[in-house]
């Protein structure tokens, strides 16, 4: 990157700016002439010297020509008008193209960090740069030329206007710069340093933000949640002394610039009064002048605004780039140059003098020569300063050598790219990351690199990643099914069958509908009742049924009787919703309805008022929360059970919140009986028919798939009884038994591939990350798999079974680093090291 902010802008806008500076060398003549207009409409139009005057070939009388020039000066407004705000569309646009170039350049340079430098930097310090700190560069970088070219012609318009009129006025108005021009440079240069600290001291901020966030449960568990609070407040303290100096400091630039622009009409009511008393100078021209004088204080200050950006913003680039700019750097050549594909000379991967020094740790590899040939699986192992894991990251140019060799199939490694490598070779760590997103995303990740992409063709890519990301002939795969079938293969091999299972239960069905599986899941509905039946467990599930009351969903989740995917209208905003009150109140319920609230509202707080914040309590009888208690007091303080329903509308939608959370089964209050809920049936048919045409909500019916419930919801189409003994294992061992009996289990594997891991894979178990990285890799074919320690959550016989049907599975070469020492004999090339040397090497005969 170039190092000046100048130099990066001519590079990469040079037409653009040329284009922004015709643009705005045609305004100044039409600013000269909108400054005398108006001198000519008071010292000819109003005077009358002069007329009839002709324009044009017409004869004008006075008010005529009056009118003609008023005309021109808002003619001449409307194009000033719309000449700036052309250019200042403009120059944003191009401001803020260059901004996002700027970031993407930014990452990209990430991309290209050696792996020991993301040791020395945090997210907390990496982040805001590219997000905050690039902010005030895209307004800059539309501007560096056009405003100040533009404001500067502006003031010499104006200047050359006044100068017209009287050189000793024009004197006067510039009398001041030369002060300005020498005290501020000098007061803008204790800003711009003050502006480095206080940089410096908000990457720290995040920095411990970051960190802390990461050892929150440390926090917590220690009991330093008030030591870290201190820690950020004196960090914070720190950022206010800065910027109180620096406000300080600009706001006194900024008094001296108001005191001296008054200062100057000084000059020129006492000179130029007097030359009109002389006659030496009209009032027409005076009033100009103090109009000129008047837009002139204008781009004056914008001007000095500009120098005091144009100094915050070269401070930043130059910091930015000197944070985007590590020794050593991958060239970008690495990344993406070259052939995508290597040819195999030989089958082998080896080292020549290999030496390799990590300047951040005590790890170190000492002339490294071996030969590993890849018809055979190879194990490494050692402790954590033996170099075993160096040495692993050495082959897929995770790390570079201080010196020495490497051939990876007959190919120097140095001369190997990315794309080529990561075909041939895959890498897997013991702390392999997963992306937020899908299981699917995070597995089909290694397939989907979109080629040929340019910053000039950015679009924004925020759909999910699926197959309109795949091109299958840069794949090993002929066809969408070959690439599922693969991904369910590797999934069992790992194990995690029963997990993909698991999570498709969990999933629906809107965003990938299958219609024949959706029918076969809408039959199991009667064979599960059916079973359950023969069982003796029918008294397990409270089917949906329209004509009946359901005692075990909530008050709203009966009226709703269905699932929307409009937030606006579920079941804990139902109680807002008009059209339900009007159904409540047809019905005569609406009395009773705000009369249980209020009971529910006085049970509330006579259980809650000895239980601390927090307590089981709260979550088995949520409808109040902790923070809402005390609202609640208030209002049945304030008003007794007989006023409810003359309370105000916010107040009676509180109450009927409280009625519609209620569920029978569960909370045992006795506050809905039968006839209640019969009153609740009526209310839920006439709710239905209002809602009719609501493509959004879909409403429980026994023969009719539901694609916003779950899987298993579908099957299950009811509600577990509370109270009923493992009612919930029981029936889901029935549920499997009948989707095993129809030959179901892999369709319904492939809807738990749309699992969310949450950030960085957080919803998933430490031993299931670590085996969706490997079979991430795996998915790739490479010819080689090197895995550093990347099962070393799984327990030993886990951990044992695992490798061995990798060994034996045939699909590619392995070069595993373990950390068991039972392991080594599943491997047929054993080396072990220490101390950064190879100690024993062990090939298979």
């Amino acid at each position: 990157m170039d190092r000046s902010i100048y130099r990066y802008i001519i590079k990469n806008t040079l037409r653009d700016q040329v284009l922004i500076l015709l643009l705005t060398l045609v305004a100044f003549p039409l600013v000269y002439a909108s400054l005398d207009v108006p001198k000519q409409i008071i010292n000819r139009a109003l005077a009358g010297t002069d007329i009839p005057e002709t324009v044009l070939g017409y004869e004008l009388n006075q008010i005529s020509y009056l009118f003609f020039l008023c005309s021109l000066f808002l003619l001449l407004v409307i194009l000033n008008g719309a000449l700036k705000y052309v250019l200042n569309v403009y120059r944003g646009v191009v401001g803020e193209r260059m901004l996002r170039n700027l970031r993407l350049e930014l990452y990209s340079r990430i991309l290209r960090f050696p792996l020991p430098h993301f040791k020395r930097i945090s997210q907390g310090e990496i982040i805001p740069i590219i997000t905050a700190e690039t902010e005030p560069l895209g307004g800059f970088i539309g501007d560096a030329f056009a405003l100040p070219a533009f404001q500067g012609g502006l003031l010499l318009t104006y200047l050359f206007f006044i100068f017209n009129q009287d050189p000793l006025l024009g004197l006067a108005a510039i009398s001041l710069y030369p002060l300005q021009m020498y005290v501020i440079p000098k007061l803008q240069r204790k800003v711009n340093a003050l502006s480095k600290q206080r940089v410096l001291a908000a990457r720290r901020l995040g920095d411990k933000v970051g960190d802390s966030m990461a050892g929150i449960q440390d926090v917590h568990t220690l009991g330093t949640s008030e030591f870290e609070r201190v820690k950020i407040a004196a960090r914070l303290q720190d950022i206010f002394l800065i910027r109180f100096d620096i406000y300080k400091r600009k706001f006194f630039i900024k008094f001296l610039n108001n005191f001296l622009s008054k200062v100057t009409p000084f000059f020129f009511y006492s000179i130029g009064g007097y030359y009109v008393i002389q006659g030496e100078l009209t009032i027409g021209a005076l009033v100009a002048v103090l109009a000129a004088y008047q837009d002139l204080d204008a781009p004056w200050k914008e001007l000095l605004k500009y120098y005091q950006t144009k100094e915050d913003v070269r401070v930043k680039y130059e910091q930015i780039v000197e944070q985007f700019t590590p020794v050593p750097m991958f060239p970008p050549s690495r990344l993406n140059e070259g052939d995508t594909r290597l040819e195999l000379v030989n089958e082998e991967i080896r080292f020549d003098r290999v030496f390799f020094s990590d300047p951040d740790a005590s790890v170190k590899l000492d002339s490294i020569t071996m030969t590993l040939a890849m018809k055979q699986s190879v194990g490494l192992m050692g402790d954590n300063e033996s170099g075993a894991s160096e040495l692993a990251q050495l082959i897929c140019k995770l790390q570079t050598p201080d010196r020495g060799a490497i051939q990876i199939f007959g190919h120097d490694l140095k001369r190997i790219n990315e794309p080529a490598l990561s075909r041939t070779l895959c890498f897997v760590g013991p702390r392999s990351h997963l992306f937020a997103g899908t299981i699917r995303e995070n597995l089909l990740y290694g397939l989907t690199q979109p080629e040929g992409f340019s910053p000039s063709d950015l679009t924004i890519y925020e759909q999910p990643i699926g197959h309109d990301w795949l091109d299958l002939e840069q794949t090993p795969y002929d066809s969408l099914q070959a690439l599922q079938a693969e991904i369910l293969s590797l999934c069992t091999l790992f194990e995690l069958d029963a997990d993909l299972y698991r999570f498709g239960l969990q999933q629906s069905m809107a965003n990938a509908p299958d219609e024949q599986l959706a029918h076969k899941l809408v039959t199991l509905r009667q064979e599960l009742r059916d079973r359950l039946s023969e069982a003796g467990m029918d008294d397990l599930i409270e089917t949906f049924d329209s004509e009946r009351y359901n005692t075990n969903i909530s008050v709203a989740e009966n009226i709703l009787f269905g699932s929307c995917s409009d937030p606006s209208l579920s079941a804990d905003t139902l109680h807002l919703d008009g059209s339900l009150q009007r159904s409540l109140l047809n019905n005569q319920l609406m009395p009773t309805a705000l009369s249980i609230g209020y009971k529910v509202a006085e049970t509330m707080i006579e259980l809650f008022a000895d239980l601390e914040p927090g307590n089981d309590i709260y979550e088995r009888f949520s409808f109040i929360s902790a923070e809402d208690l005390p609202e609640y007091k208030e209002l049945l303080a304030k008003h007794p059970i007989e006023k409810v329903e003359s309370l105000q509308a916010e107040q009676r939608e509180k109450l009927l919140a409280l009625f519609m959370k209620l569920t029978p089964a569960r909370h045992r209050l006795g506050l809905i009986d039968e006839s209640i809920q019969a009153t609740l049936v009526k209310v839920r048919q006439e709710f239905a028919q209002l809602q009719q045409g609501r493509r959004e909500l879909v409403h429980y019916r026994f023969d009719q798939f539901n694609g916003l419930l779950s899987i298993q919801e579908n099957i299950l189409f009811g509600k577990l009884v509370y109270g009923k003994a493992n009612a919930q294992q029981k029936v889901a061992d029935v549920i499997d038994q009948l989707i095993d009996e129809h030959h179901l289990r892999a369709d319904i594997q492939h809807y738990g591939l749309e699992y969310e891991v949450g950030t960085a894979g957080s919803k998933l178990q430490t031993a299931t990350r670590q085996k969706l990285a490997l079979i991430r890799a795996m998915i790739k074919q490479p010819r080689v798999m090197v895995v550093d320690q990347a099962t070393s959550a799984l327990d030993e016989q886990s951990e044992q079974r695992l490798i061995e049907r990798l060994l034996t599975s045939g699909r590619c070469a392995f070069v595993w680093v373990v950390n068991r020492q039972h392991l080594m004999p599943l491997f047929e090339h054993r080396v072990e090291l220490a101390g950064g040397r190879i100690i024993d090497s062990t090939p298979s005969n």
